[in-house]
């Protein structure tokens, strides 16, 4: 026993191969990552005066720089012709799909952050500090407008203090301090490093990670808006409530397929079932795993029925994260779905098509009708991004690489058009309401119905004065209030004309271009049906679209209380403006995107 023991202490171990790491292929997203990081320290340890300037320059500094890192890393990938290359063993795929959607989401977080930034839409009571530097009690006046703080400051679209109970004098206080929701900032870049990474990866264990590194940002971003909070914290917990299931089932569906498989791994897994299904093996076992992955997926794409959550997180979310969500997770989403089912389960087609095909035509089908139901344009937006998800669906259904050039061309068209659309949103807002009764308590709802003057009476009992301490008007969202309001502010009513057409599909936008390009090809291949349900629902959404542009430039401007166009700050101006330039040119001269998409149109296995 003991000469054994000796011969195997004498015996050399085998060499444990460390996994080696490309820093200069994953340099974009650590840079963003970082940017997140060291935002985090910002709100640690900064002075509160310099928070905002500090992470306002860090983020959009960081994300310009990955911007600059991800051109160079692409010049390198694809030179001579080449698709990429496998990183940290195979965890990262830095191929020419992932560096086409990186490029992409790094444009879109760069207007969104800068919209985020925005502060001339709002205005609140001026803080303490101003007050007494102008000559004025702080308790002169229990509505805290006296003296200076008539005119107010100007504010963003954050809460001042999250952990406050809506329509509290906690809430009033933390206003009157002058107290700035900066963490958005560095959460922000948090959840674009994880959507960065969502698309690229190459195992389904990663994929977890980004999931959830992106979707927990975002859960708390949800519920930070400064108007109807208690709507907003509502809308964050249903999607965190939701989300939470979905994770779930993905995390449930990644063991399953490796059940079946013996791997994680997406290219493993795709040889594994070719193997299989070439010579007539049992793939129950990978079906079931690749139905609930689905499921986890199809919820962050939000196709119909897994899009419950999406009206009411839409509506509910300060418009900023909402514009933000409905472009940039969609796009990441997508990616990641072109990836599982492009290279781990392309042989199982036969099988899970059917499954798509219904997705897809309850997507376009259902949203478009309920669309027109709506009469909030937060609400009508969401529906329509919930139709959208139907049409990108056909290119992935159509199986080939015309479908993902069509797909990857359709992602950007759809960004660019849903972000500059929820942000002109943002700029209409209703008269200012500097001696109106509480901005919340009269008027506001959940979407469960529960009024915030009933809560706040339970709180504070039926004779609690609650201090308001919102001089600005809420954002105008009831359709009813958009009457006239092409003639009063033309260009405006140009503008948002222009994403409505471009959602509809009209010639000389992107929505056309972007719709006949996922219909050529999924018609292509076998699809024709799916055409033609794709055009009718088409046509019931362009109802709803022309319906405000009618509104807009044709009914009479509301006789009280119409609402007025806020000037934004130049980095809102500019990022409606490069949607706006965007939708049009890539409805008119659209062959170069076309070519990058169809160029980036081929995953490495």
């Amino acid at each position: 026993m003991t000469t054994s023991l000796v011969a195997l202490s004498t015996t050399p171990l085998a060499a444990i191969e460390t996994p080696s790491v490309e820093y200069a292929a994953l340099s974009p997203m650590l840079i963003v990552f970082g940017a997140g990081v060291i935002g985090v320290l910002v709100e640690a340890f900064a002075p509160r005066r310099s928070r905002y300037s500090l992470q306002l320059g860090l983020s959009l500094g960081g994300l310009v720089v990955a911007l600059a890192a991800l051109a160079t890393v692409t010049a390198a990938q694809t030179a001579d012709g080449a698709n990429g290359q496998f990183a940290m063993s195979g965890a990262v795929v830095m191929d020419r799909p992932t560096l086409y959607l990186q490029g992409l989401l790094l444009i879109i977080a760069i207007i969104a952050v800068g919209f985020m930034a925005e502060r001339r839409l709002e205005r609140v009571v001026a803080p303490v500090t101003m007050r007494t530097l102008a000559g004025a009690g702080v308790n002169d006046d229990q509505s805290g407008r006296a003296g200076l703080n008539g005119g107010g400051v100007d504010a963003d679209m954050f809460t001042p203090s999250g952990a406050s109970v809506p329509n509290t004098d906690a809430e009033f206080e933390a206003t009157r301090a002058g107290a700035v929701t900066t963490e958005v900032f560095p959460l922000a870049l948090l959840a674009v490093g994880g959507m960065m990474l969502f698309p690229a990866c190459g195992d389904l264990l990663t994929m977890f990670i980004a999931l959830e590194v992106f979707s927990l940002p975002l859960y708390l971003l949800c519920g930070l808006a400064r108007r109807r909070r208690l709507i907003s914290q509502e809308a964050s917990l249903k999607y965190f409530l939701l989300g939470a299931f979905s994770s779930a089932f993905f995390l449930f569906g990644a063991a399953f397929v490796y059940g079946a498989t013996g791997s994680l791994n997406l290219s493993t897994i795709g040889a594994s079932l070719t193997d299989v299904a070439g010579t007539g093996g049992d793939t129950t076992l990978a079906l079931i795993g690749l139905a609930m992955l689905a499921v986890g997926l199809l919820f962050k794409v939000g196709a119909v029925p897994f899009h419950s959550w999406i009206p009411d997180v839409y509506q509910g979310a300060p418009t900023p994260v909402t514009a933000f969500m409905a472009s940039a997770t969609k796009v990441a989403a997508f990616g990641a779905l072109l990836r599982v089912f492009y290279v781990g389960f392309g042989a199982l087609r036969d099988q899970w098509e059917p499954a798509l095909w219904a997705v897809a035509i309850a997507s376009m089908v259902i949203a478009s009708v309920m669309a027109v139901t709506q009469s909030d344009v937060k609400r009508m937006l969401a529906y329509s991004s919930i139709a959208h998800a139907g049409f990108i669906l056909l290119g992935l259904i159509a199986f080939d690489d015309a479908g993902l050039g069509a797909t990857l061309f359709y992602l950007a068209a759809y960004a660019f058009t849903t972000l500059g659309a929820f942000a002109m949103v943002a700029v209409i807002r209703e008269p200012d309401c500097d001696t109106a009764p509480s901005d919340t308590t009269a008027s506001d709802t959940t979407t469960s119905g529960t009024s915030t003057s009933a809560r706040t009476a339970a709180i504070h009992g039926t004779t609690a004065t609650v201090r308001n301490p919102h001089l600005s008007g809420r954002e105008a969202t009831d359709l009813t209030q958009w009457s006239g309001l092409g003639r009063r502010y033309p260009l405006v009513g140009a503008m948002f004309a222009v994403y409505l057409l471009s959602f509809a599909g009209i010639p000389l936008t992107s929505g056309f271009i972007a719709k006949f390009d996922v219909f050529a090809a999924v018609a292509g291949n076998g699809g024709g049906v799916l055409v033609v349900i794709g055009v009718i629902s088409s046509a019931i959404a362009a109802y709803v679209y022309i319906r405000i542009i009618v509104a807009m430039f044709f009914d009479d401007v509301p006789s009280h209380d119409a609402p007025h166009v806020v000037k934004p700050s130049i980095l809102t101006t500019t990022g409606i403006a490069i949607c706006t330039l965007a939708t049009v040119v890539l409805g008119i001269f659209p062959q170069p995107l076309l070519d990058l998409a169809d160029a980036a149109a081929t995953f490495l296995r």
